[in-house]
């Protein structure tokens, strides 16, 4: 069960639509002006629209060379200048999509917490010639972890609601050099898996919990963990000693018996080996091979527990990439520009409706708090919203115009156009998009 009023960074939980609905209904906009705020809003997800489908099909282009699902040819580009152009549209959309970006050492210290199914793992991030990890959404969700004697208890786990992942694998070489790692799975090798070299892989998940978060990696380690290991060990030890000071004396014995046993009385090194004594012996002989046995059978169940954790382990990991996963490669591009224009839009309406709806000029920092309250009050939606990045849209929004849909004065208190002049700018920057009006059509020559 999720807690809905916990915070969610700069997200705005509300799809575009319901968020105008919220704003008509805060009732201080009515008739004529309503009528006008939902054709501005319109407009302004219409010019959106347009600007993230440029963007769009730039990071089709850029991704096309390391499509590992591409079934048509890419032209011959310069793959490395396209590679680095891809990363930094991808990061930049993220970012735009309100994503946070998760650092090495946040990575590697969340993939280092232990997983509900009790099995050491390992990521190699040397693995990765380029690794690019955002989420959106920290969250807690309580879930019943079983226990002893069939007995659950509940417990709070922080968990991401969007994840979203970019790697590329380095070159076959890389993965050459031996690897060992103590009771642990066989090393990862990208090719063994199907990946294809200098291809890039986008993943993109929901409801990820930060303690899982290495089941995304493709090459992740599982090994035992040290209770498993002492599980298996300990016990071998501690009977292999007694036993071993108990037939240490006797081991020249086990070597007579054998001897004896294929060619009858001999003598070696003036050791006269004879039926009494080996008689003497097969009781110990005996008792040393049935503990062994048992030994054996102990470490056989210890292992085949163990064994037991990787297959839970590894449905887990099934249950996660399958039933979490929203989109892969170049089908991720079209839910991340949705999203990003989605919160790019819901952020100017915003603005906008704030600015236009308040009896005075307010500050960016002033306007902040009041977005972030309205939120909160109204709809119990905390929110830390990102109020740098919808003003500077605003304020680029001018077209051939003297003054853009907002504008500060030296005080740095922003104002926004009116609706009426808000909507005409909007829409003559729309019909000026394309000005094809007054070119010329060449007359087809006769054959």
């Amino acid at each position: 069960m999720k807690n809905p009023n916990l915070e969610r960074g700069a997200f705005i939980p509300y799809r575009r639509s319901d968020l105008i609905k919220l704003c008509l209904e805060d009732g201080q906009l009515q008739g004529e002006k309503a009528r006008q705020f939902h054709q501005f809003c319109d407009l302004l997800s219409a010019f959106y629209h347009f600007k993230f489908h440029a963007y769009l099909e730039r990071l089709k282009d850029n991704y096309a060379p390391f499509n590992p699902d591409s079934a048509t040819q890419s032209y011959r580009y310069d793959n490395k200048t396209r590679e680095n152009q891809l990363i930094e549209d991808f990061e930049i959309l993220l970012k735009r999509a309100n994503y946070i970006p998760v650092s090495y050492e946040t990575l590697q210290q969340a993939v280092e917490e232990r997983s509900l199914i009790d099995v050491q793992t390992k990521v190699d991030f040397d693995d990765f010639e380029q690794l690019v990890f955002y989420y959106r959404g920290d969250i807690e969700e309580v879930v019943k972890e079983k226990k002893f004697f069939f007995r659950t208890v509940e417990k709070s786990i922080n968990m991401f609601e969007r994840v979203v992942v970019l790697i590329k694998f380095k070159e076959a070489n890389h993965f050459k050099r031996p690897k060992f790692h103590f009771f642990s799975s066989k090393d990862f090798s990208p090719e063994k898996q199907g990946f294809q070299a200098q291809k890039i892989y986008i993943y993109y998940y929901k409801n990820v919990p930060k303690f899982d978060m290495e089941l995304l990696f493709p090459n992740i380690q599982t090994s035992m963990t040290w209770k498993d290991r002492l599980l298996f060990l300990v016990p071998a030890i501690g009977a292999a000693i007694p036993l071993a000071i108990k037939t240490l004396p006797k081991l020249v014995l086990v070597a007579e018996t054998i001897l004896f046993m294929l060619f009858g009385a001999v003598t070696i090194f003036g050791w006269q080996i004879n039926e009494q004594e080996v008689r003497d012996f097969m009781p110990v002989l005996t008792a040393t091979l049935s503990l062994l046995v048992v030994l054996g059978s102990f470490a056989f169940r210890q292992y085949s527990k163990y064994k037991s954790k990787l297959i839970r382990f590894r449905k887990n990991i099934t249950d996660t990439l399958f039933f979490r996963n929203l989109a892969n490669n170049s089908t991720a591009f079209n839910s991340l520009v949705d999203e990003a224009e989605e919160e790019e839009c819901k952020e100017i309406i915003l603005v906008y409706y704030h600015l236009l709806t308040s009896d005075r000029p307010l500050t960016p920092s002033q306007l902040d708090r009041k977005i972030e309250t309205w939120m909160a009050e109204k709809y119990q939606t905390y929110i830390n919203f990102d109020i740098n990045g919808p003003v500077d849209n605003l304020e680029k929004i001018q077209g051939d115009r003297e003054s853009p849909l907002l504008q500060r004065d030296k005080d740095g208190y922003c104002q926004v156009l009116p609706l009426s002049e808000a909507k005409a700018l909007i829409d003559e920057i729309w019909d000026n998009i394309f000005d094809y009006a007054n070119c010329q059509i060449s007359p087809k020559s006769s054959s």
